[in-house]
């Protein structure tokens, strides 16, 4: 590799730092990313990937503008227009994507197309791509830093981005901490082809023992989402794909209908919050600052704001000839995110303790909430708003 010196060292080439180093290549900034793996190519025939993110409104809009989007379109993803929530039948909230006048609420998107699309965009847009290679050690450097890779790489960087996910190596290297905890329910992902189309609604029933969610895929592909007790979710990975029909066909709601299982992987929630996003000349962004309980698929799209606001404060620092690494300028783009990652996870938080549990007053309490949120109108219409990100 010839040239060793960046503007911008982005480490983690998934879908948030790879969305990142495109939006910064196109405003002329010299971008490097390092990834541990490139992503497969997109095979058409393949089955769909067990993880999935819904993306929402404004992060649709954020990669069309990174040009990205259009691939994604090219190979395959589905869209969603109506979100149902309940616990009890009486209790339904549903919200349409036809209530704010839009053609969708957002896409369910498999993560490995996107993050095919974006790193194909980053070949086309020049980004200097180092892969394989993983962070070995971060060291200040000249107002800038000095980033040395197990490969035996180094290269030198005005601002390095954490975006390497929730065990983030750039965060430990920094020095930030991190406050969180492990909640008491883990999630199963299952990849399933249903009896009939999968439809554009998505839905999650509440239960004691977790929520259970429907994510429909392109044709008859689905993805259902089973949150509950580790101990259990552990005793159905281990079940034999055959099986676990068995126990889908008796958890879930019967609107589900007859699947057939393809493939399952399972994962515990863990809740993170980065102490800050920035130091002078470094930024975290998606996972690597915030993880959040998955119960409204609100992590990419969280992230996806993340990477709007560091490309906005960075370009608009530099427009107005500051020094767009400073710990002054980074700080704009702390204080933009930080409560408002704040302010979704604790949302989550209340939605996750509130229908955890068995207690019959809170249960009446709870669906009552339901009720009301269902006929709030205007009110339900700026929740779905701010969700989306609109």
């Amino acid at each position: 590799m010839q040239d060793s010196h960046f503007d911008v060292v982005v480490v983690g080439g998934g879908m948030v730092g790879a969305a990142l180093a495109c939006g910064l290549a196109q405003q002329q900034f010299r971008v490097a990313v390092i990834e541990r793996a490139e992503p497969a190519a997109f095979d058409a025939e393949s089955p769909p990937d067990v993880r999935i993110s819904a993306i929402g409104a404004s992060s649709v809009a954020l990669l069309r503008q990174l040009n990205v989007w259009e691939r994604v379109l090219a190979m395959r993803c589905a869209p969603y227009r109506k979100l149902e929530t309940w616990e009890w039948q009486s209790a339904h909230v549903t919200f349409d994507a036809a209530s704010l006048g839009l053609p969708e609420l957002g896409y369910m998107v498999e993560n490995s197309v996107l993050q095919r699309a974006l790193w194909e965009k980053m070949q086309e847009e020049g980004i200097t791509l180092i892969c394989p290679a993983s962070l070995q050690q971060l060291q200040s450097h000249r107002g800038g830093w000095q980033v040395q890779l197990d490969n035996g790489t180094t290269l030198d960087t005005r601002l390095v981005v954490g975006a390497d996910g929730a065990n983030s190596r750039v965060r430990q290297l920094a020095g930030i901490g991190v406050r969180g905890w492990q909640y008491a329910q883990s999630c199963m992902l299952i990849s399933v082809e249903c009896e009939h189309d999968a439809g554009d609604s998505t839905w999650q029933q509440f239960t004691p023992e977790g929520p259970r969610a429907f994510l429909p895929l392109f044709d008859r592909h689905a993805s259902l989402v089973w949150y509950d007790a580790p101990a259990r979710i552990c005793q159905l990975q281990a079940l034999p794909l055959s099986q676990l029909e068995k126990e889908i066909h008796a958890h879930f709601p019967a609107r589900v209908g007859r699947v057939q299982v393809k493939k399952a992987a399972s994962f515990p929630l863990v809740r993170r919050h980065a102490t800050r996003y920035v130091l002078p000349g470094l930024a975290l962004v998606g996972d690597a600052a915030h993880t959040i309980n998955p119960l409204a698929g609100q992590g990419v799209n969280l992230g996806y704001r993340d990477v709007d606001a560091l490309i906005n404060t960075l370009v608009e620092a530099r427009s107005q000839a500051q020094l767009w690494s400073s710990d002054a300028v980074l700080k704009r783009y702390h204080r933009q995110r930080y409560n408002d990652n704040l302010l979704m996870q604790g949302g989550m938080d209340l939605f996750y303790f509130a229908f955890s549990n068995t207690l019959a007053p809170l249960r009446f309490v709870r669906n009552l909430g339901l009720i009301a949120a269902e006929n709030a109108g205007a009110l339900k219409r700026k929740a779905l708003k701010y969700a989306l990100g609109l």
